[in-house]
């Protein structure tokens, strides 16, 4: 019996908060507790790889996970900014920008790996100084939804 294809959830869910999009993306908060900031960027058409579009669309499309490190690096000042494009487990072209800070709970690994051991007080210090950035969040999306609209990263035909 032949499986038919699993739909995209990419293409039919925003694939967390809407903070931003033209016709050619979407700029997603992701609900991660652990990570507060994770943000994505989405392609709005189905598209499984960076070289199926076009150079121009591939340059606005990096141009808008450039703004959010941009606007990650200023408004939550992390220790680092990973960035991230697997879709092995969702195949519609996507970006991570993950904000990481070296008392994080998976610190300097990544997210998707196993926490490294903490002892009480460095665990401590994470959920302090995660509760100090959470206060930041709201801030950090308006200056991030502000940047998009004023950049509007070129606005293309769409692919």
């Amino acid at each position: 019996m032949t499986q038919l294809p699993r739909p995209c959830p990419l293409c039919h869910e925003a694939g967390g908060t809407l903070v931003w999009q033209n016709p050619q993306l979407r700029v997603i908060a992701v609900d991660e507790p652990s990570h507060p900031g994770f943000t994505r960027v989405i392609w709005q058409d189905h598209i499984t790889e960076m070289t199926q579009l076009p150079s121009q669309a591939r340059n606005h499309f990096m141009e808008a996970v450039w703004l959010v490190e941009q606007v990650q690096r200023q408004m939550l000042q992390p220790d680092k900014i990973n960035l991230a494009q697997f879709g092995n487990m969702v195949p519609h072209l996507h970006w991570h920008i993950i904000p990481r800070w070296a008392d994080d709970s998976h610190f300097p690994e990544a997210i998707w790996a196993a926490a490294p051991l903490r002892t009480p007080e460095q665990k401590t210090a994470w959920v302090q100084h995660k509760a100090n950035v959470n206060k930041l969040l709201p801030q950090y999306w308006a200056a991030l939804q502000a940047t998009l609209q004023r950049n509007n990263i070129g606005i293309t035909p769409k692919s």
